[in-house]
């Protein structure tokens, strides 16, 4: 039998005081929830819209003392959370997504054994642990490669291409030798993600793929819906369901996908490059995109809750606003001219960071329209009329 419902008026304990924390918080208040925050920053963003951010690192004993004490269910909002601390949660309060998610989830080697042992395709792949490993890396991928390590690695961080093995050997070396992976470099057609919620009873719901461009390595706009065909959506939707449940997610995991062109291109087929059990940056559009938006889901599925709707209103994009927007071409920091997002109909979201930095998420903007395409122009549109003098 599956747990009973944490209903309203009940405390979710989240882990992480960043953005997603913030929005989470957004949508759980409403509910009549109240929001615990553990965060070592005093000043997260989660902060204002919180009933208590307990300040302390994510092993302190007292902090997590005192986050099962007041929580009846406990969340996430990033995965590099020590497993010690997630073991001590997990004797006394439920924590969704579990330790045994979050171990696969942020470690690059495990995941990809994991995906691969239930027969979902990935990038071709080698693990380089020790310097005997690379000249068997280099014969099982070959190049050009992206070596990446293990852990800790996010928008980029932590990855280089290469091209030969000297190359290789001297990013694994500024890497300090960590542990990594090499990963073939895929020839894609387009980035897709889906985003799955779970809940505790395993009913499972999807929202339908967002198509997202990076620009170096941090997710620079989403559209939704992908430009796919619903074939394709439909294999990537069951790809991303499967995932959730042979894991055992509960709660959110979002699944981040390759499609690949075949060489008749007509047909085409999705390769999974990583699996993140939060909220994720491409589902932020849904806030005005969907009837339940992906922190609203999250939070209908950590408490067990029936799912909602996840049926686009329109179709939408989304634009992330990043530090670089206030800083000038004389290096010092500006304020963007905020009311002419509005001129242009987007939604503009702020996460209330007070230092901003060149690649930092400072927020986004979102726009709806009659086509993906339509809604990215808008988007664009929005975010240069920022900065233009």
């Amino acid at each position: 039998m599956p747990p009973e419902p944490i209903v309203a008026g009940s405390t979710i304990g989240i882990l992480g005081g960043g953005q997603l924390a913030r929005m989470l918080a957004l949508a759980a208040r409403p509910m009549g929830y109240r929001v615990v925050v553990l965060d070592p920053d005093p000043q997260c963003p989660a902060v204002p819209v919180c009933d208590e951010v307990i300040a302390t690192p994510y092993d302190s004993v007292e902090g997590l003392d005192r986050l099962a004490k007041v929580s009846h269910v406990v969340t996430l909002e990033f995965e590099n959370v020590p497993s010690t601390a997630l073991l001590a949660l997990e004797q006394r309060v439920p924590v969704r997504p579990g330790r045994k998610v979050l171990e696969i989830a942020r470690d690059r080697v495990l995941e990809k054994q994991f995906l691969n042992g239930i027969g979902v395709a990935t990038a071709t792949w080698a693990a380089i642990e020790q310097e005997q490993d690379i000249e068997s890396a280099i014969h099982a991928v070959g190049f050009p490669a992206i070596i990446k390590t293990a852990t800790l690695g996010y928008d980029g961080k932590g990855q280089r291409t290469v091209n030969s093995e000297r190359e290789l050997r001297s990013a694994w070396a500024r890497m300090g030798h960590a542990r990594c992976v090499l990963e073939a470099v895929v020839p894609f057609v387009c980035e897709i993600s889906v985003i799955v919620a779970r809940t505790p009873s395993g009913e499972q719901r999807a929202f339908a793929p967002f198509e997202n461009r990076h620009r170096d390595g941090i997710l620079d706009v989403t559209s939704w819906p992908a430009h796919i065909d619903t074939e394709l959506s439909a294999v990537a939707v069951s790809t991303a369901l499967q995932i959730s449940r042979d894991i055992d997610a509960i709660g959110l995991l979002t699944v981040e996908m390759f499609v690949i062109a075949q060489a008749s291109d007509r047909a085409a087929h999705v390769l999974v490059n990583e699996i993140a059990p939060r909220p994720h940056n491409s589902g932020h559009l849904t806030i005005e995109a969907a009837p339940t938006s992906q922190f609203a889901q999250a939070i209908r599925a950590v408490c067990g809750l029936a799912l909602g709707d996840v049926t686009p209103h329109s179709p939408a994009a989304m634009a992330n606003l990043l530090g670089d927007l206030w800083i000038g071409a004389d290096q010092k920091e500006r304020t963007p001219h905020w009311a002419r997002a509005f001129d242009t109909g987007a939604h503009l979201h702020l996460y209330g960071k007070h230092e901003p930095r060149a690649g930092r998420k400072m927020g986004h903007l979102t726009a709806l329209a009659t086509s993906a395409d339509a809604a990215m122009a808008t988007a664009i549109a929005a975010r240069q009329a920022l900065t233009l003098n």
